[in-house]
């Protein structure tokens, strides 16, 4: 909107326009919930993260609760693109999602990891977006353990490793000794190696 000799003009954005200015309002609440938790920045202060004002918010959003479920919708794609992406066997992942960078750096990391512990809390279409996301790290982890016969449901071998590298991660952050905070990381990733490769077991 702006004004030309005392007169109002309505300036509309194509629908491209739009597209971007969402993704990053998207992308800069899934990096700041992550860092902050889903209380911990309002739709103010994220929206001046974005660079946007205040107002434009609600012409990308009904209200804080979607914007929120979309962004973890966002944070679980931006893994699955990135360090448990498909092209990576699951040593290479493993080791990228157990390392001291994915410990220091939440707003960057697994979106289960960083806040799944309050996920349980929230109103059902943010309870949906953390369901969604933690059935597609199962699936993820599945496809790297039999990546010639996934199951369509996760194996035992999936719960248990997707168990093992989130709660990891989760208890690392907590325990405030960064030797012993290590020590839990390397021992998370040694049952990686006992795990059957590509036997297509639902019960495996």
């Amino acid at each position: 909107m702006r004004f030309i000799h005392g007169m109002m003009l309505i300036m509309r954005y194509s629908e491209g326009h739009k597209q971007v200015v969402r993704a990053r309002i998207l992308e800069a609440a899934a990096e700041e919930l992550r860092r902050q938790g889903l209380s911990g920045i309002g739709i103010p202060a994220l929206m001046k993260r974005a660079g946007l004002t205040h107002g434009a918010f609600y012409t990308h959003f009904p209200n804080r609760e979607a914007l929120v479920a979309e962004a973890i919708h966002a944070a679980a794609a931006a893994s699955a693109e990135g360090p448990l992406a498909e092209s990576l066997p699951l040593d290479q992942a493993l080791a990228l999602y157990l390392s001291p960078e994915h410990l220091a750096h939440p707003e960057r990391g697994c979106v289960i990891a960083a806040l799944g512990g309050e996920g349980a809390r929230q109103p059902a279409p943010v309870r949906s977006a953390f369901a969604a996301a933690a059935r597609g790290l199962l699936a993820l982890i599945e496809r790297k353990l039999h990546p010639r016969q996934p199951s369509p449901e996760p194996s035992d071998g999936a719960l248990r490793l997707v168990s093992t590298m989130v709660g990891a991660v989760v208890l690392a952050r907590l325990l405030e000794d960064p030797a012993l905070a290590q020590r839990l990381m390397e021992v998370a990733a040694r049952p990686c190696d006992g795990y059957p490769a590509d036997t297509g077991q639902a019960g495996g």
